[in-house]
């Protein structure tokens, strides 16, 4: 089993009170048993009092979303991560990045200088796809190109997005699985503007997902929830029941 984190976007000041207090939200994902966080920025926080308040209470981080690092802003982006004892960098593209072949393999180049930026401060850079990332160019997935073009990058999937789009998630991870160290497990209705919903009670089957990855290359399973219809902290909570109690993942209770 792999360990279970939380991407604390899921958490974050607009869907649940408290959300910029960051102690207070590490502090309850902790107690609900998560092993891990990914860190989508620190607020008004300080990287050192994050980082202590991460140790104090045993949780990780698994990776933290990060502006797209470039020669202008690598030194503080990785200097800052490393405070908070994270080595992998994560971001994506947005829709018109992706809308040409021209267009993704202009992306893919960023992509490699990122990785590049990155490796000199012994970090690791990968994009997290959405669901335009699966949408067709001259019959061609962007997220196919941008692989390709980007071999060093690695990929943080999200399993939703991929599936929303009409791809199979483990066919994907079939081709793919050497590169994902990171699966972002998301559930809902696949069905456009649906919020989405507790992991286990939608309509991915989150067993085969979890089962097609490589267990020697997937660290981490990190839940994310964008939206929810009800108390997203009852969300949080039934996601990390369902995947721990299966089976599928190991959290601290």
């Amino acid at each position: 089993m792999k360990p279970i984190a939380i991407q604390l976007y899921t958490l974050r000041k607009d869907v649940y009170p408290g959300g910029d207090d960051l102690p207070g939200v590490l502090r309850t994902v902790a107690e609900i048993g998560y092993k891990g966080v990914e860190l989508f920025g620190l607020q008004k926080h300080q990287a050192r009092d994050a980082a202590k308040a991460l140790n104090d209470l045993g949780l990780q981080v698994t990776s933290s979303h990060v502006p797209f690092p470039a020669p202008e802003n690598y030194r503080e982006i990785a200097e800052m991560e490393l405070t908070l004892g994270n080595k992998r960098a994560v971001a994506g593209f947005g829709p018109d990045h992706v809308k040409t072949i021209d267009g993704c393999k202009q992306a893919a180049a960023m992509a490699v200088q990122a990785v590049e930026l990155m490796k000199s401060y012994g970090m690791t850079f990968g994009i997290h796809n959405h669901w335009w990332d699966f949408e067709p160019v001259d019959g061609i997935y962007p997220y196919d190109v941008l692989m390709a073009e980007a071999p060093e990058m690695f990929s943080e999937l999200d399993i939703y997005w991929v599936a929303s789009a009409g791809v199979d998630p483990v066919k994907l991870l079939s081709k793919y699985k050497s590169r994902i160290p990171l699966l972002h497990v998301k559930d809902g209705m696949l069905e456009q503007r649906h919020p989405h919903v507790a992991v286990g009670s939608g309509k991915l089957d989150i067993p085969a997902i979890i089962g097609a990855t490589d267990p020697n290359v997937v660290d981490w399973l990190i839940v994310e929830l964008d939206t929810y219809d009800g108390d997203m902290l009852d969300a949080v909570r039934q996601s990390y029941k369902y995947l721990t109690s299966t089976g599928l993942a190991s959290g601290k209770k």
